[in-house]
């Protein structure tokens, strides 16, 4: 047991799905999971382990930001032995030929946090994704003929900035998207020798201004899952 997560020792799998949303989960582990068990609901924040395909896979949320996402993953890998951390989230385009639906995988995660500012003064550490996973990831895709994009993502602290147009220079400079978690798994990921990578799914454009549905989310969200589980 650790301060945030209730699990036992063995009660984790080393191959673990991060959705930052909880309740993304229990729909995970409900979906796509055999014979799913609830380990943690600390604050919550809902973790389950099952398997798939006999491949034992747990799920954890950790909420929004990296400053709560590098708790639980700190723990996972710490008090639980993970191994492999592949985040499952959304994130909003900045590109014109990023739509919604769009997968796209991280390879780098740029980041207006001060986390790693901090960590590193005022030098500028790169947080990237493994490259086992990454190719596998989009070796999956391939050959199950899913369209992905692949690069530079943002990973804010800010999901309401003070001005419309502040992605515009992320974009300028090749940035994809927007979420707020993978800078700082890939940053926690390196320093512990795990391998960690983000897949994410198009849920609005900051450039069109199209957005999905809830229950839109949930069936698009379905493949960005599936090549998690193909990967690990």
């Amino acid at each position: 047991m650790s301060t945030h997560i209730e699990a036992k020792k063995g009660d984790i799998a080393e191959n673990v799905l991060l959705p930052g949303d909880p309740m993304r989960a229990k729909w995970i582990a409900e979906t796509f999971l055999d014979d799913p068990k609830l380990y943690n609901d600390v604050r919550g924040m809902l973790g389950y382990t099952g398997s798939y395909q006999g491949k034992l896979v747990s799920v954890q949320g950790t909420g929004m930001g990296i400053p709560s996402a590098l708790i639980y993953c700190h723990e996972l890998i710490n008090d639980y032995g993970v191994k492999n951390l592949i985040r499952v989230g959304s994130a909003g385009s900045y590109q014109t030929d990023i739509k919604v639906r769009d997968i796209v995988i991280a390879m780098a995660a740029s980041s207006n946090s001060g986390i790693n500012n901090s960590r590193f003064a005022n030098a500028d550490y790169c947080p990237t994704a493994n490259f086992e996973l990454f190719m596998k990831a989009a070796k999956y895709a391939e050959q199950q003929h899913i369209p992905i994009k692949a690069g530079n993502v943002l990973s804010s602290d800010q999901f309401y900035e003070d001005s419309s147009d502040t992605f515009k220079k992320w974009a300028e400079f090749g940035v994809l998207c927007v979420e707020m978690e993978a800078a700082g798994l890939y940053t926690i990921a390196a320093k512990h020798n795990v391998k960690a990578l983000a897949i994410l799914t198009i849920s609005d454009s900051l450039v069109s201004q199209e957005s999905l549905s809830a229950d839109e989310r949930e069936h698009s969200f379905k493949t960005m899952v599936e090549i998690a589980l193909h990967t690990l």
